[in-house]
């Protein structure tokens, strides 16, 4: 706060009369010779020294904002807010994809991660919440607070992240193909527990007191079990970060709830400049399916292990009660998705299917879960469905899959969704001739679709519809998670449409929020 006494000659001052006068939570009395300052219980005594009246400038700093991931890029979601003498992490994910994006995780970080307060998550996908490990490795210690689902699907993720990193690090130090010497894990299964222990569940809806004089408020958001925005309101402020927004009429997930207002708003804009295929889903993966295993090919799926594998499963089940599928085995290789899919059946709330339909669409798959398993599903020349994680093919055991049936013309790579820059799953989709996995160059031959009608995020269209919900537009939305085109895209739209104040941070840009 900044606090000026002067004469009638200072060129931004606030008008007589003072007395008694509120401004962002400040109690302001002035007397002839005395300024008294009220913030909360303290009270302050400035002694004024001119003899003729007496102006006040006053600045009032509510909260600062700064943006440590997800600005100009769909990754590393991180936004670290100042308010009320504490700080605050909004999310706290990994960068992916692009090489220069992913060293940002090995960097130092930004900030002294014991200063923080707290954690609050919006979801539990690894480019959300992936470096909590880290952030409690260097030393933060405060609750990270989020829904009960997202506890829960952070409670597969994290330690399977950690497990799949010392995995690769071993794998990369066996074969030399690294060129550290020896190749370390960003962190461990042990360094994902550890985060764990500070999990502190939140129910939606429901004002929950965060720090002092800080509260949050988490509302479904569709995208995958236990998305959430998520509001904070501090100094008399309300700022909401809309997390990932999901997709409205979905077949499993809830609509996006609507945010009645915000003095600031960050938006997500990952299809800021799109919107979605209006195909019949279910139609159009029988029908991939169906061409493929006609020429004795197999359908290789990377998917991601929660929410989409789960919306695969339920279309291959319809497929299959319908009669299609017929002598099509189905298999799901990810022992986390396996795991995400129980969770899915335990929390109903937080979708549309009821327990028995939720049931029949997990059961459809055979559950790959040893190594050896995986290895002769590798190898088995029968045509098939292989589901298998991750979603943009950056690691797991899709990777051998498709060292395996990516070079045969017979064969399809069906991608499910976005894939970001710098990813496998987008230069595949960008019809590179090879990938490097594993240290080896590996030849594209199968057949490549992407079903995009099945992403888990709202297209350009469904922003602007929960934009249309607030009943007054926020002083400022920050466009973020979205590349430089789709967020750049999305500002212009909605400034053009809703009149409303628009502005693509960059990347450690900090922002007073007055």
């Amino acid at each position: 706060m900044k606090l000026t006494i002067g004469s009638k000659t200072d060129a931004t001052i606030l008008p007589e009369p003072f007395c008694g006068r509120h401004h962002l939570g400040f109690l302001i009395e002035v007397s002839s010779s005395q300024v008294h300052m009220s913030v909360g219980s303290a009270r302050t005594s400035l002694a004024c020294h001119h003899r003729q009246s007496c102006f006040l400038k006053l600045d009032v700093i509510a909260m600062k904002l700064t943006f440590l991931g997800a600005a100009g890029t769909v990754t590393g979601s991180k936004y670290l807010i100042e308010a009320a003498g504490q700080r605050y992490l909004v999310d706290c994910g990994l960068f992916q994809g692009l090489k220069e994006l992913r060293l940002r995780n090995w960097d130092q970080p930004p900030l002294n991660p014991s200063s923080l307060r707290a954690v609050l998550l919006t979801h539990a996908h690894i480019d959300h919440s992936g470096y909590l490990p880290l952030l409690v490795k260097n030393g933060f210690r405060g609750p990270i607070y989020c829904s009960s689902s997202t506890a829960d699907l952070c409670e597969i993720l994290l330690p399977d992240a950690g497990h799949l990193q010392e995995k690769d690090a071993e794998f990369a130090n066996r074969h030399g193909f690294s060129k550290h010497k020896p190749a370390l894990p960003l962190y461990t299964e042990e360094d994902a527990r550890e985060a764990l222990k500070l999990l502190k569940r939140v129910p939606f809806d429901v004002e929950q007191a965060v720090g002092d004089h800080v509260q949050m408020v988490l509302r479904r958001t569709g995208h995958i079990l236990g998305a959430a925005s998520v509001q904070v309101k501090a100094e008399g402020e309300t700022i909401v970060f809309s997390g990932d927004i999901g997709r409205y009429n979905d077949a499993i997930m809830v609509d996006p709830e609507p945010v009645a207002s915000a003095d600031y708003l960050l938006l997500e804009s990952t299809y800021g400049d799109r919107t979605h295929d209006q195909l019949d889903p279910k139609k159009t993966l029988g029908d991939i399916i169906a061409s493929t295993v006609a020429r004795g090919g197999t359908v290789v799926i990377p998917a991601f292990a929660v929410g989409r594998a789960q919306s695969l499963m339920y279309y291959l089940e319809e497929l299959r009660a319908a009669g299609h599928l017929k002598n099509v085995p189905v298999y799901l290789d990810s022992p986390m998705a396996a795991d995400a899919s129980d969770v899915f059946c335990r929390n109903l709330k937080d979708h549309r299917l009821p327990e028995p339909e939720c049931r029949r669409a997990c059961s459809v798959a055979t559950y790959v879960r040893t190594t050896e398993e995986s290895k002769a599903l590798t190898a088995n020349p029968v045509p098939k469905v292989i589901i298998s994680a991750s979603g943009m093919a950056t690691g797991g055991r899709v990777l051998h899959h498709l060292k395996r049936y990516a070079p045969d013309a017979k064969n399809t790579i069906l991608f499910a969704g976005f894939q970001a820059a710098g990813t496998r799953g987008a230069a595949i989709m960008a019809g590179v001739d090879s990938v490097k996995i594993h240290g080896e160059q590996i030849r594209v031959r199968a057949e490549v679709q992407n079903l995009s009608m099945l992403s888990a995020h709202a297209d350009s269209n469904e922003l602007i519809r929960w934009l249309r919900g607030f009943g007054r537009a926020p002083r400022m939305t920050f466009i973020t998670h979205g590349e430089n085109h789709s967020a750049e895209a999305l500002r212009q739209r909605i400034e053009h449409e809703l009149g409303w104040r628009c502005h693509v941070p960059r990347h450690l840009e900090a922002v007073e929020l007055q």
